[in-house]
This record gives C-alpha cells, sequence and structure tokens, in this order.
C-alpha cells in the first residue's frame, strides 16, 4: 500500500513534533535554569518572610513573658494592698486609745480612763473582726470538734469531762484562723481522753 505524503497519520506525527510542549534541545537548558532561579528566589524570600515572622513571635512571647513576670512580682508585693489599708484604720483607732491612756490623769478619773480604754478595745475588736470578715480571715472555734491535725496543734491532754467526748478538742489555748478555707495558723488545743479509773 502507498502512504499519501500527506496522510493523516504523517500529518498527526509532524503536527505532534511541532506543537510539542518541550522547547528545543539548544533553549531546553536555559529556560529550565530560568525557571529553577526564578523558584529559588521565591523560595528565599519565602524563608526571610518566615523567619522573620519567627523572630517577631520569638520577640513577642518573650515581652509577654516578661510582662507576665512583673504582673506575678507586683501581685505579690500589693496582693495584700487592700488589706493593709483596713489594718491601717485598726491602728489609728489603737493610736487614739493610747494617747487617750497617756493623758496625764488625776488618781480620781482612774474610771473615766478605765472606761475609754475599755470603748477603744471593744472599738478595735469590732473594727479588726470586720477586717478579717472583709478578706476572708476567719477564727476556729474547735470547742467540742474532733481533733484534726491538719488544723489543730495537739498540746496536752486532759481527762473528759461529763459531756465531753474522748478524742475532742477540751480547750483552745490559742486561737487558730483559715484565710478562704485554707488553715494558716493551727489552733494549739488540749484534747480530752477517756481517764483511767483507778482499782
Amino acid at each position: 500500500r502507498w502512504l499519501h505524503p500527506f496522510s493523516t497519520a504523517t500529518q498527526r506525527t509532524a503536527g505532534e513534533d511541532c506543537s510539542s510542549e518541550d522547547p528545543p534541545d539548544e533553549l531546553g537548558p536555559s529556560l529550565a535554569e530560568r525557571a529553577l532561579r526564578l523558584k529559588a528566589v521565591k523560595l528565599e524570600k519565602e524563608v526571610q518572610d518566615l523567619t522573620l515572622r519567627y523572630q517577631r513571635a520569638v520577640a513577642d512571647c518573650e515581652n509577654i513573658r516578661r510582662r507576665t513576670q512583673r504582673c506575678v512580682e507586683d501581685a505579690k508585693i500589693f496582693g495584700i494592698q487592700s488589706f493593709c489599708k483596713d489594718l491601717v484604720e485598726v491602728a489609728d483607732i489603737l493610736e487614739k486609745t493610747t494617747e487617750c491612756i497617756s493623758e496625764e490623769t488625776e488618781a480620781g478619773d482612774q474610771k473615766l480612763t478605765l472606761e475609754k480604754v475599755f470603748r477603744g478595745l471593744s472599738l478595735l475588736e469590732a473594727k479588726l473582726k470586720s477586717v478579717f470578715a472583709k478578706h476572708g480571715l476567719e477564727k476556729m472555734a474547735p470547742i467540742g470538734d474532733k481533733y484534726d491535725p491538719h488544723e489543730h496543734e495537739l498540746i496536752c491532754h486532759v481527762p473528759a469531762d461529763i459531756g465531753v467526748q474522748p478524742g475532742t478538742v477540751a480547750l483552745v489555748r490559742q486561737d487558730g484562723y483559715k484565710l478562704h478555707g485554707r488553715t494558716i495558723r493551727l489552733a494549739q488545743v488540749e484534747v480530752a481522753v477517756e481517764s483511767q479509773k483507778r482499782l
């Protein structure tokens, strides 16, 4: 069979050769090199951009850490500022009471002086109680409670009297305190125990 020089098969082959996307061998390496260089430049720019972002993020984290540390230190120092302001008022009452006592009084004014002292101390106690309550500080009242080593410091054992259960607090020698439910000073207590009968 004769193939016509312009047959479809021949045209297709010739057309495919001409329309091929591969550049001729002479231009191929230079175009490929240019494309790689452009890609390398683009990647270098991305790396620089990411490096800058990373450095900024690290700097921001360091600033936040420093600020947080400063806030914590300020909280430690000034956290009791409100409590101190209230205690200053207590100190004022105490100062006025002592001034009242220290003023020269005649022998006949002793009763009046004692009354002023008593009023001053009563006022002082009431103010202290209100300051403690305001700041979540409460005095423990453990008499009759079961002995708890987390709240009580055992001073001694005493024989249980009538109506006092063994193992409970019979007497408080020094008050204990809790701050917002956490024991900050143990109460010094005497604990009742069963008295041993003599034969």
